[in-house]
């Protein structure tokens, strides 16, 4: 099969090659799915399980990407919630390889049924971005109805998610980013924007949540933002500065059907709209995974026509 395999840490997604590998066999509780569209995070590069597997094991050459939208082709023994033929998407396991490729073996657990009226390319784009935005959200910020939102990266794949999200749940949203995503933001739900540029962060005055996906400067400055009794939450890395009186939960996002299966709803009924910023096919997928220009969006790597 044809597959994106990366054997070079420090080449980053410049050291991407496509290549031929073999088909990979369904283990035990494991499906094989025939990838239609598959999704990619640029920090992957950075991730140690996409170099060494769960005992700190070299296993390049490793096939990168954890999202996928596809097909059953192949059921392992044991394996019980799926079927040959279905379609499904979902978030596969980080130290095995992954979804830039034209087949992928992925434990049944991670993944949920795809409805037919959801193209595989938007399938594709919702694990990593949904599961991550409804976790932080939900179980680590315990977001409720009324409470105030800072969300960084509002123009962005998971940002624009979190915005909408917290949304629906009746928050209050702030949206961060650059002067030209201020627009963006806006449009998938923000009801402020501060430009972190040119704006002054602090001039927000405190808020209930931050959802961080920035870290570094800005997430130190926002933990002095969050009121008594709040959240700051990072997907970046334990924050380097704690709210005084809250609390600060960085998290590593996971699998779950029944998330899956709230946002594609979410999807299919208007509620949540993705953000896709390139689709490109598996043969010029190196290529559209190292842009030369800045894109806001998710890039779909569509494998299957």
């Amino acid at each position: 099969m044809k597959a994106i395999v990366v054997t070079d840490e420090a080449a980053g997604t410049a050291g991407m090659t496509l290549m031929e590998r073999p088909e990979p066999d369904a283990a035990l509780s494991d499906v094989v799915v025939q990838v239609h569209a598959s999704g990619f995070v640029p920090t992957e590069m950075a991730w140690p399980s996409t170099w060494t597997d769960r005992l700190g094991r070299d296993r390049t050459p490793s096939i990168p990407g954890h999202e996928l939208a596809g097909v059953v082709t192949a059921l392992g023994y044991g394996t019980t919630g799926l079927s040959v033929g279905q379609r499904v998407f979902g978030l596969t396991d980080w130290t095995r390889d992954g979804t830039l490729a034209e087949y992928v073996a992925v434990e049944a657990r991670n993944l949920a049924p795809l409805p037919g009226d959801v193209d595989f390319t938007v399938g594709a784009s919702l694990p990593i971005s949904g599961l991550t935005a409804w976790q932080g959200l939900f179980e680590h910020g315990r977001l409720q109805a009324g409470r105030s939102v800072l969300v960084h990266g509002a123009a962005g794949a998971v940002g624009s998610m979190v915005t909408q999200l917290a949304r629906e749940a009746g928050a209050y949203v702030i949206g961060t980013g650059r002067a030209a995503d201020r627009q963006k933001a806006l449009d998938f739900g923000a009801q402020e924007f501060v430009d972190l540029e040119n704006d002054v962060l602090e001039d927000v005055g405190g808020v209930d949540l931050v959802f961080d996906v920035i870290g570094g400067d800005i997430g130190k400055r926002s933990a002095g933002l969050i009121r008594a009794g709040g959240t700051l939450v990072s997907v970046v890395g334990p924050p380097e500065a704690r709210p005084a009186d809250g609390l600060a939960v960085d998290f590593v996002v996971e699998a779950d059907r029944a998330q899956l299966g709230e946002v594609v709803q979410r999807i299919r009924d208007g509620r949540l709209r993705t953000n896709i910023g390139n689709v490109a096919t598996l043969d010029d997928a190196v290529a559209a995974l190292n842009p030369t220009e800045r894109i806001t969006g998710k890039t779909i790597i569509r494998v299957l026509p």
